[in-house]
């Protein structure tokens, strides 16, 4: 039997919601288990997919034009994750979803999604508080890029997300801050 609980949990912390309207809502998702590396979602497909991590992470990145790995987004536990952009325009996507730890996974299709959108007022606030916090927590994040150093930067990621930097690694917590893993070495060799 597929485990609920957290999902139930993420989703009463952002919204009110009755237990015949939860029901509906876990009928439309499905589990799926995927290995360390695995690739979810390769840049350029459409995103027709949001996961829901009951168990391990993944990761959203995006190669720059210099070739660089640009980690844009990470997925621990009781955390969704899709490539936001293509899943509301149904555009090919920009990054690539990728699995850093083997995952047991919750995911619905973009077509339940919507269907329970129109179907269940509170899904659709759900989505809305989703939505606002994912803006929110991007803008954030862009603006320490310039107005925190590299060792602020990691300071702060390390206060508001610990398992960033103590379950993934250096190359992608790096990438993840924007700074050189020769940088991340010489912050992480004087704590």
């Amino acid at each position: 039997m597929t485990d609920y609980t957290e999902l139930i949990n993420f989703i009463k912390k952002n919204v009110e919601i009755g237990d015949e309207d939860l029901k509906i809502i876990l009928s439309y998702f499905k589990i799926i288990k995927k290995h360390k590396n695995e690739i979810l979602l390769p840049t350029g497909n459409i995103s027709q997919v949001s996961y829901f991590v009951n168990k391990g992470c993944l990761r959203l990145f995006f190669i720059d034009d210099n070739g660089k790995d640009v980690t844009r987004y990470i997925a621990f536990e009781n955390q969704f994750a899709t490539e936001l952009v293509s899943f509301i325009t149904k555009e090919p996507a920009q990054e690539t979803i990728q699995v850093i730890e083997d995952s047991e996974l919750l995911y619905i299709t973009h077509e339940d999604f919507r269907h329970l959108i129109k179907i269940i007022p509170k899904w659709k606030d759900f989505y809305s508080v989703y939505l606002e916090k994912a803006y929110v927590n991007n803008s954030k994040r862009l603006t320490s890029f310039t107005t925190l150093n590299a060792s602020e930067r990691y300071n702060q990621l390390f206060k508001i997300n610990p398992n960033i930097v103590k379950r993934i690694p250096n190359k992608i917590v790096a990438s993840y801050i924007n700074i050189s893993q020769e940088t991340l070495s010489r912050i992480k060799s004087k704590i």
